[in-house]
């Protein structure tokens, strides 16, 4: 008999896996060939601790020391640096103050970034605190803990099926029998409760693109700081040598594998371009990935108030690495009944009783 039966093989469901594999015999079913085929193969891997709602900070600012402690630590310097044009000193600010940024003049954000226009950027902010993480490291370090503790992680199952009377009946490629089942199900968490009978929490994936290019100028990018639009319109952010430049678009979409827009693209790489003397010249590859968000825009973690067996570890909305290590632990508390040590008010604003 499994103990907790893990749908989802992304970050969520790993982070899960192994939190809970400390208290029974856990197997994590993901669908696909890999772990962390959709979103959390496709995240931005930034470790910025102000970056989202009051619930979300505060399960970041919790998992600060897990990134840097655990399995000699996940992160990297890497920096984040606002940009604006006169007319948009009033956002600029705001986004200032709610990063953690310090102001700084545009010719040393040119020297963080040395490809930036100087007759169209009028302000900038920079705080080094924000860092890379090794995201595929870390998704293989949980699911290593969970086969440490008796469990199995397994690809290529599909869930087609989920029964409930006593017990859990999970049909993928054969069917599992558990105690429990966790939904870490990403943008289909909300088809996975149908299946089981479960209400829906509300969920609503949102597309957001991303599309690699050259360097500018041939230029050593490693050292560049990730670069951001007022209001979060677009980002740039090196990576293996080349710029990684998202036009940080939230469409509404059905869960899908996701694909890109080319219009938006382009959207995305002119916006990019205003700011920059090195015109986009190539696009070396391109891909998509789904930030699922409940109507709050909060994540939702721990048992369902009406069926307790059944638990959520939903609508990470792009934050699932920030969280995960936190998120996870709050999730074990709860279904153990350890206090969290988290502030009973985020707690409250992450329990799905909420949306109940």
């Amino acid at each position: 008999m499994i103990d907790f039966l893990v749908i989802g093989g992304g970050i969520a469901g790993l982070s899960a896996g192994a939190r809970l594999s400390t208290m029974g015999i856990v197997t994590v079913l993901e669908g696909e060939d890999a772990l962390g085929y959709h979103s959390s193969g496709r995240s931005a891997a930034l470790f910025e601790a102000n970056y989202g709602s009051g619930p979300t900070v505060a399960l970041s600012r919790a998992s600060a020391d897990y990134f840097v402690s655990a399995n000699g630590g996940y992160l990297t310097p890497r920096g984040l640096m606002l940009i604006a044009g006169a007319d948009e000193k009033p956002g600029f600010e705001a986004d200032a103050i709610e990063l953690g940024m310090s102001a700084i003049s545009v010719e040393a954000a040119m020297e963080h970034f040395p490809v930036l226009n100087p007759d169209v950027v009028t302000y900038a902010a920079y705080h080094e605190n924000a860092l890379d993480i090794d995201t595929d490291r870390m998704m293989q370090d949980f699911a290593k803990v969970i086969r440490a503790n008796g469990g199995q992680v397994l690809t290529k199952q599909q869930v087609t099926e989920i029964q409930h009377d006593q017990i859990w009946r999970v049909t993928a490629k054969e069917t599992f029998e558990a105690r429990n089942v966790v939904n870490a199900a990403g943008a289909w968490a909300d088809v996975v409760a149908t299946m089981a009978g479960i209400d829906p929490i509300g969920l609503t994936p949102c597309r957001r693109s991303m599309v690699r290019i050259p360097a500018p100028g041939g230029l050593d990018v490693r050292t560049w700081p990730m670069l951001m639009g007022v209001g979060e319109t677009w980002y740039a952010k090196p990576d293996a040598g080349s710029l990684l430049v998202s036009p940080a678009e939230e469409d509404p979409v059905d869960p899908h594998d996701a694909y890109t827009d080319d219009m938006v693209l382009a959207e995305g790489l002119a916006r990019y371009e205003h700011w920059v003397t090195e015109p986009v010249t190539r696009v070396e590859s391109n891909w998509a990935g789904l930030r699922s968000f409940a109507p709050d825009r909060t994540l939702v973690l721990g048992p369902d108030p009406d069926t307790p067996s059944f638990i959520w570890c939903a609508a990470q909305g792009g934050y699932g690495f920030l969280t995960a290590p936190a998120a996870s632990q709050l999730i074990a508390d709860l279904v153990s009944g350890t206090q969290p040590e988290l502030e009973a008010e985020a707690v409250s604003a992450l329990r799905p009783d909420r949306l109940r």
